[in-house]
């Protein structure tokens, strides 16, 4: 019986200089969010807002209205809910409507669909079956065809991308049972041998891993002659030698998900199957969910659309003490949040795909954002309707239904949207990422003083550099547009709310979060990186900041071509209004928290000196370890994959 696998051992400076190698370094397009953080408010990026060309959306329209027939006629998302499986008829059905290829160009059998009509899409989807719009998501945005388009050579793309776009479904293996976000860890190998690679290795939570057809794996290449090595990227046919689904996992939420333990043992995948060269790897993963992490944000959209037709509708029958229940403040506040929210959302992921279509920005900041912005807000969302229904709120759709009222599942979209808040980047995870992008012009003029191993000599070049810098960018956080009364006056059409008094705040905002920004750096340097609490404040205003300036953007597109564009603008006024509250908590809390003591109670759990804390309960947990053994060998499990043919 083998040992527990040993994972390589990475200090914390290696693991930084594995994931800084790779960040996509370069800014050779502009970025809006990145200039928000710089506190230079660019609203000529993205006003007018971007739109798709005519061809494009009468394409993606004329799928939406095939699809949305499926959706009500094929998919019974309470059936899938039940048994905790999509019927092999639902996969099939897509297969043939073409849903695989959605993002796939036309030359290679997909549709050729827009990000935008992309996630029009997958709001649709997900709002009848998160479970089946999580495998369309999957495939798609980090499946196989995601990474071959960019990184793919024109055999691989010949190869595989008629497959993915009408017959197999894909799946993206990175994470292990050891290893999270941090890939220096990764002990999955692919070992050279000849015109091949032998894998060896075990990955956990591979969404759709159960029924893939075909991989797209990351493993370790030792280094080697004539091998530089590195964590590279693989397709590899899910039928191969050796790999077994040892298990299909569950999950609170999401009960149809097709996601698995997937061991390799000695499985040969040749050379011409490897994405990129060797060392790659992470660069074309963090690449790929540039654009795939807008996936996420279109189905909390759609979450926010359905949250808000079941408020409306349940608070006008609902009534207490004479009236209905959104007529009462308390509810009806939660009902507002909804709707502006909602707006806000849907502005966020509108702005950010077209922006990604037309790749004349650098999004990667953006598409971060709306994430991370898109997976929070909607878990609040559903946590309002859950209290707003109240009882009902918390009871099944199938208990409902069994007493004989509507089955509005509720408490199952709860469920269904926590995943959100981890999936392809937790929370914590996506502020520091952001923060990364945020602090990258300070780091490139002044990264050396603040590294210990650097020479003197290096720290004062340096120097140099970064008075250079400071004593041009500086002076320009003082003054702007925000602080001129008339400035952008377009914004405040007569007879609508006044949106342009916002992208003022906007604009003054944006320059008190570079300097205090600024003003961290000064004080803690080196140690920055160390304050996770103030970076995940820093990025959350920078959020916010973003989201107003997409709903103001998107609420003067509507009114500017006569689509609902009075009650655009007041729910981007009343975002705007609870974002600013928001916004200035943040502020408060940047320098009056309590980070520093909470530090300090963590070293007393730790230390177990809190134990005593604990008495008076009964562990309900089983035994077992904490990390199942992952062990490179053969499965001694039945092979529990399940391709749909």
């Amino acid at each position: 019986m083998p040992g527990p696998q040993q994972q390589p051992r990475v200090s914390e400076r290696e693991a930084r200089q594995v994931a800084e190698a790779a960040r996509q370094q370069e800014w050779h397009k502009p970025s809006f969010a990145k200039e928000l953080f710089l506190g230079r408010f660019r609203l000529d990026l993205i006003h007018p807002h971007p739109l798709p060309s005519p061809e494009d959306t009468q394409r993606g329209e004329e799928f939406l209205a095939k699809l949305r027939d499926f959706c009500e006629t094929e998919i019974d998302g309470a059936l899938i809910e039940r048994e905790a499986r999509i019927p092999d008829a639902v996969v099939d059905g897509l297969k043939e409507l073409g849903a695989l290829g959605m993002k796939i160009d036309t030359r290679y059998g997909g549709l050729g669909l827009t990000q935008v009509y992309y996630n029009k899409a997958l709001a649709l989807v997900g709002s009848v079956s998160p479970a089946v719009g999580a495998l369309l998501s999957a495939h798609q945005s980090i499946g196989v065809p995601q990474p071959l388009k960019t990184f793919g050579t024109q055999e691989q793309k010949d190869t595989f991308l008629p497959r993915c776009a009408r017959t197999d479904i894909s799946a993206f293996l990175l994470t292990e049972p050891d290893v999270g976000s941090d890939p220096a860890r990764l002990a999955t190998t692919a070992v050279p041998d000849g015109d091949d690679y032998v894998i060896d290795g075990v990955k956990l939570w591979t969404t759709n891993g159960v029924v893939a057809d075909l991989m797209v794996v990351m493993a370790r290449v030792p280094a080697s002659d004539g091998h530089r090595g590195g964590i590279t990227a693989f397709v590899v046919e899910a039928s191969s030698e050796g790999v077994t689904v040892e298990n299909r996992n569950s999950f609170m939420g999401l009960r149809g998900l097709e996601n698995g333990v997937t061991r390799f043992h000695r499985v040969r995948v040749p050379a011409a199957h490897r994405i990129g060269p060797e060392g790659a790897g992470l660069k074309i993963a963090l690449t790929t969910l540039n654009t795939g992490r807008l996936s996420l944000p279109a189905m909390c959209a759609g979450a926010g659309k359905w949250c808000l037709k079941i408020a409306r509708e349940w608070s006008a029958v609902r009534e207490q003490w004479g009236r209905p229940v959104a007529r009462h403040e308390a509810v009806g506040s939660k009902i507002a949040f909804i709707a502006a929210t909602t707006f806000a959302l849907e502005a966020v992921l509108d702005l950010s795909s077209q922006m990604a279509d037309e790749d004349r920005n650098d999004i990667r900041i953006e598409a971060a954002l709306a994430k991370l912005y898109g997976s929070e807000m909607a878990w609040l969302m559903a946590d309002e309707l859950v209290q707003i229904r109240g009882g009902r709120g918390y009871e099944t759709a199938e208990s409902l239904a069994a007493r004989g009222e509507r089955p509005v599942p509720v408490e199952q979209l709860l469920r269904d949207l926590r995943i959100n808040r981890i999936f392809e980047g937790s929370t914590e995870i996506m502020h520091l990422l952001i923060a990364r992008e945020a602090v990258d012009a300070h780091l490139s003029v002044a990264g050396d003083i603040i590294d210990p191993d650097k020479p003197l000599a290096d720290k004062a070049k340096a120097g140099a550099h970064a008075t250079a810098f400071y004593a041009r960018w500086l002076p320009q956080l003082v003054a702007g547009r925000g602080q001129v009364p008339g400035a952008y006056a377009e914004f405040h059409p007569k007879g609508h709310p006044d949106l342009s008094v916002h992208l003022r705040y906007v604009e003054r905002t944006s320059r008190k979060l570079a300097r205090s920004t600024f003003y961290a750096m000064s004080r803690w340097q080196g140690r920055m990186e160390t304050k996770q609490g103030f970076l995940g404040r820093i990025v959350d205003i920078g959020a916010e900041l973003f989201a107003m300036s997409a709903a103001c953007v998107r609420a003067e597109l509507l009114r500017s071509r006569g689509d609902h564009g009075r009650a655009a603008y007041e729910l981007a006024d009343a975002f705007c209004r609870q974002s600013r509250l928001r916004v200035e908590e943040l502020f408060g809390r940047l320098w009056a928290n309590t980070d520093d003591l909470d530090r300090k109670v963590v070293k007393g759990v730790l230390a177990d000196r809190y134990t005593w804390l604990e008495e008076g309960v009964l562990d309900p947990s089983g035994e077992g370890p904490w990390i199942a053994d992952a062990t490179p060998g053969p499965s001694t499990r039945p092979n529990l994959h399940r391709p749909i043919r």
